[in-house]
């Protein structure tokens, strides 16, 4: 087989996504993202916010899910 060399098209974001315990505030789910994306967690909670209040609980639903998965 060839050997591939893989590297992050952005900059800074970690390689995977784990839940992030350190700076969580229920399950570390935002600060996850947070840290594989590199965009500030204040921003994913308030878009999770808007989403569960905007699609009546669904994102709740999606976050509950996420933290579960990937514990």
């Amino acid at each position: 087989m060839s050997q591939l060399e893989h590297k992050n098209a952005g900059g800074s974001p970690s390689k995977g996504f784990r839940l992030d315990r350190a700076n969580a505030k229920i399950w570390g789910v935002c600060s996850g993202i947070s840290n594989s994306t590199g965009i500030d967690p204040v921003f994913i909670r308030i878009g999770f916010v808007i989403g569960a209040l905007a699609s009546v609980g669904t994102a709740a639903l999606i976050y509950a899910g996420i933290g579960l998965i990937a514990d």
